[in-house]
Parts: C-alpha cells; sequence; structure tokens
C-alpha cells in the first residue's frame, strides 16, 4: 500500500474515533431556544418499526467485485441528476480487479476520490481523472503533498454539479503530520466530467462546510462540521439560488439570525459526524448521524426539528450496525463503521435508505477482504 493510502484509509479511523481535526477551536454551547414555527413532526419521539439491510449493499458489491474497475470507497453520496442518472460521490477508492475475494494487487490503484453512475437501477461506470492507465482523482490534488477528499453534492438546474471539497495537507514529515486545511466547492461539467472551477471557502472558522447540501423555501443551504477531537458540532449556511460555489453569497446562522460573518456562525447540534443529513421530512425536518458522543459508536440516531436551524430534539436509536468491534459481524476488534446519512431521493416519508460506511484499523486488510471497504445500505421505516 503506498503512504497515499495509509494515510487515507487511517483518516476514516481517526475521524470516526473524533480524532481528526486541524488546530484547536473552543466549543460553544449550543443555544437552547424555543422556536416559534410548530410542526407536529416534533410533538412525538419517532418510532422505529422497522430496519433491515438493504439490497443496495449486494448491488454495490456485486459491481466491485466484476467491474475492473471500482473494488471500494467510502464517503457514500448520491446526487439525482439532470439527465435522469445518480452520481454516487466518493472519497478515497481502491481501483482494480477482484480475485477470490481479494485486491489483484498487480492491477491495484488507489485515489483520493471518484464517482460512480447508476441508470435505471443499474451501476454503469466508474468516474475518475487521469488516464485508463493512470487513473486519478476527478479533482487532483492542489499541491504536492495534498489532497481533496469530497462531501456532498448538489446538481443545479442548469445541468452542474456542486462537490463539496475538503483539502488535507501533510505538515511534517511524520506519519500523523497531516491535517485539514480549507473547504472548497468544485463545479463540474457532467457530461465531459471536467473540473470547471474550483472556489475556496475563506477558512475564517474550523468548519468543514461539505456535510450536507439541501434545497428549502426558495435557499440553498448548506450544513457542516466543525470537528474539535472529541466533540463534532453541526453548524448551517445558505445561499440564494442554486449556486453554491458563490462562496461570497453564503450567510450564516448565529443561533438567531442570519449574518455575512463567518466567525459569527454558532453550532446547531452536538456530536453528530463529518457526514450526516438534514432533509425534509413530514411537516418538519430530519437530522440523521452516527452517535459521536462515543468513540466508534455503532448506533445511528435521528433528531427532529420544525426548522433547518434547528433546534434539534427527540433523539431516535434508528439502528445499530452490525459490523463494528470484536462481536460484530466480522468478530474483529479493528472494524468500525463511520458516517451514516440519508439518500433522499431513494427514501420517503414512511421509509429511510441509509448509507454508511465500514474499515478497519488493519490497513491492509480491506486488500485481502474487499467485503470490508464498502458502502452499507439499510432502510428503516419509521412511524
Amino acid at each position: 500500500m503506498n503512504g497515499l493510502a495509509f494515510t487515507g484509509l487511517a483518516a476514516a479511523a481517526l475521524a470516526a474515533a473524533g480524532t481528526v481535526t486541524a488546530g484547536t477551536s473552543e466549543a460553544a454551547a449550543v443555544p437552547q431556544r424555543s422556536n416559534a414555527q410548530q410542526c407536529a413532526l416534533v410533538s412525538e419521539q419517532l418510532q422505529v418499526t422497522s430496519a433491515q439491510p438493504d439490497a443496495r449493499t449486494q448491488l454495490f458489491a456485486d459491481y466491485g467485485d466484476t467491474s475492473g474497475e471500482w473494488v471500494g470507497a467510502d464517503s457514500t453520496y448520491s446526487v439525482p441528476l439532470k439527465d435522469g442518472s445518480v452520481a454516487w460521490l466518493f472519497s478515497d477508492t481502491i481501483l482494480g480487479t477482484v480475485v477470490d475475494g481479494a485486491v489483484d494487487m498487480d492491477t491495484m490503484g488507489f485515489i483520493n476520490n471518484s464517482f460512480v453512475l447508476e441508470r435505471g437501477g443499474v451501476l454503469t461506470e466508474t468516474i475518475t481523472g487521469g488516464t485508463p492507465a493512470a487513473p486519478e482523482g476527478i479533482v487532483g490534488p492542489p499541491a504536492e503533498d495534498s489532497w481533496y477528499w469530497l462531501g456532498d453534492g448538489y446538481a443545479a438546474p442548469n445541468g452542474e454539479l456542486h462537490v463539496g471539497l475538503n483539502r488535507y495537507a501533510r505538515f511534517g514529515p511524520g506519519q500523523w503530520d497531516w491535517g485539514w486545511e480549507q473547504t472548497s466547492i468544485a463545479t463540474i461539467d457532467t457530461r465531459s466530467w471536467r473540473v470547471k472551477k474550483v472556489a475556496s471557502v475563506p477558512p475564517v472558522t474550523d468548519v468543514q462546510w461539505t456535510s450536507w447540501y439541501d434545497r428549502f423555501g426558495g435557499k440553498t443551504y448548506l450544513y457542516g462540521v466543525d470537528d474539535q477531537g472529541a466533540l463534532k458540532q453541526a453548524h448551517v449556511a445558505r445561499v440564494p439560488g442554486h449556486d453554491i460555489s458563490r462562496v461570497d453569497k453564503w450567510e450564516y446562522w448565529n443561533g438567531t439570525s442570519w449574518t455575512r460573518n463567518a466567525a459569527d456562525s454558532a453550532p446547531i447540534q452536538d456530536n453528530v459526524a463529518n457526514e450526516y443529513s438534514v432533509t425534509q421530512f413530514r411537516d418538519g425536518y430530519l437530522m440523521v448521524t452516527q452517535d459521536t458522543s462515543e468513540a466508534f459508536s455503532n448506533r445511528i440516531v435521528a433528531y427532529t426539528s420544525c426548522s433547518p436551524t434547528g433546534p434539534f430534539a427527540n433523539q431516535t436509536e434508528l439502528f445499530r450496525t452490525p459490523e463494528t468491534g470484536l462481536w460484530g459481524s466480522y468478530g474483529d476488534p479493528n472494524m468500525f463503521t463511520y458516517n451514516a446519512h440519508v439518500h433522499p431521493h431513494l427514501s420517503d416519508d414512511d421509509d429511510l435508505l441509509i448509507s454508511y460506511n465500514v474499515n478497519t484499523f488493519d490497513n491492509e486488510h480491506v486488500f485481502d477482504d474487499v467485503t470490508i471497504y464498502r458502502p452499507r445500505f439499510w432502510t428503516v421505516t419509521v412511524a
């Protein structure tokens, strides 16, 4: 395994543990306030009536075993495109062919981001940068010893795909001498899959603005995470129109109102993961995240609110990931799960399609057992 691959897979481990962070920031308390908006969603606790593995897990497993390209990856965002297809967005990606459940090391490649396209319920192709003989990430390294991991994506009505990027870089020779630098928004032409531009978000705070993007009430909302290590807090911004790359037009929620000053952004929820979702649900809003109040938790939880800015309350456990730890399905203490979120275009007000990722502290193990480093999907029915 090359050094960059080790860095990427190890980073997922640290992120799940709540220890990946750049610099330090003093934790601000999430404002506890009443909300003038009223909705029925928050009046009662959600009740989970069913939580079952979904067939999409096998769909991606079959594709990884047979495509000869994409073997496995993490992040697992999905964006419906204008032409009716779906782009699945991944960060660290293993490429190659699979032989007897392992990666053929003669064909193995490793890149920091990729797409897989779905048409009519079939996974059809892997999109990368570079060339077939020498594939690279769709969004290549911004500089030596740095790289981009993908966040969520947003499809604008003009067909462009906007994708959140988190830039990481090395700052020393040590194995763990690297960290997050800043967020950017890439604009991608979905006909050629070429990157048209990359707009940098000024690093005024430590918020990584890539967790979730969605459209509510005529504005596009951007959710991020302030990853302070043991504590991860959600933040929210918004922009008029559909072009989230217009970072000069962003405004930030300060706990009571919107402001153009990014430094005034206030946390809206504690103990979220680096990736989470906030979607319209019934007559309110639903946040789904891994519970990071405990290290390497296997708990996937939901919160409800009457507003996209919160407050989010009524924590409900949706399910527990079965792969985690010594007593999990792999029987391996090195296994952990992370970054759960909803796929709203494949969900409704009763059934939620939720994905999460699986990884291991034994970095080489993802090459001799390809089942590990692939997305998992569950369908959760709530009443």
